[in-house]
């Protein structure tokens, strides 16, 4: 995802800071409009990959600017917005909106929402098994680990640390990273609680395929080659 172009455009700076931070964790690049009065200049100038939009902005809202942006742009698009009633979602998808997500919000499922509107522009590929190694995939719908056609069971926090390493496959992720996602699926984790869920998980790779399968970059996280 490290080539794929965000544009946020929200004026609630804090917000605006909080989608960033969490955006890029996942390596995407993000960009915020600097002139909320040049919205559209701004927009053909950073020419993102996908744009989330706000309803409420100063000068003009989030419907003329999307209006504006589909005369020239099919850049895919989601509506962040306070307001929940039917009328926005309608005006939203009606001035070429792609999706609408009401505040406040999941990191979690805003960031389900991107992934999928990027799948379904740009037509990535989603499989079901992700090989790690030549005998050891990952099953992307069961949420468990093969090896050598034997099957490994994760628990739910193992499996969301899995499916975040392999995302990222060969990035480092963070153990900040890490403990935001496990938090954002209700599971409590502290720092300690982190370190074992990660010390279990290679013991238990290790017991059944002998190798590797979870490294540590000292002082920056955690990664799967």
């Amino acid at each position: 995802m490290e080539h794929i172009r965000i544009l946020i455009i929200e004026d609630d700076l804090s917000l605006a800071m909080e989608l960033k931070a969490y955006l890029m964790k996942w390596g995407y690049q993000i960009s915020g409009i600097r002139d909320f009065s040049n919205v559209w200049g701004e927009c053909m100038e950073i020419r993102p990959d996908l744009v989330l939009m706000d309803i409420h902005l100063p000068f003009y809202d989030g419907f003329y600017w999307c209006a504006k942006i589909r005369e020239c742009s099919k850049v895919p698009m989601i509506f962040i917005s306070s307001s929940n009633s039917d009328q926005d979602k309608i005006m939203a998808i009606a001035q070429g909106g792609d999706d609408f997500i009401e505040k406040p919000f999941n990191l979690s499922l805003l960031k389900a929402k991107i992934l999928a509107i990027l799948r379904r522009t740009y037509q990535y590929k989603v499989t079901q098994k992700q090989f790690i190694q030549e005998k050891i995939y990952y099953d992307v719908s069961g949420g468990c680990i093969y090896h050598n056609q034997q099957k490994i069971e994760l628990t739910k926090s193992e499996n969301t640390i899995v499916q975040m390493l392999l995302e990222q496959q060969g990035n480092i992720v963070s153990r900040n990273a890490l403990m935001d996602e496990l938090w954002n699926t209700d599971e409590f984790i502290s720092d300690n609680t982190l370190t074992v869920l990660i010390s279990r998980l290679r013991n238990k790779f290790k017991k059944y395929t002998g190798d590797e399968i979870i490294y540590t970059k000292k002082g920056q996280g955690y990664y799967i080659k």
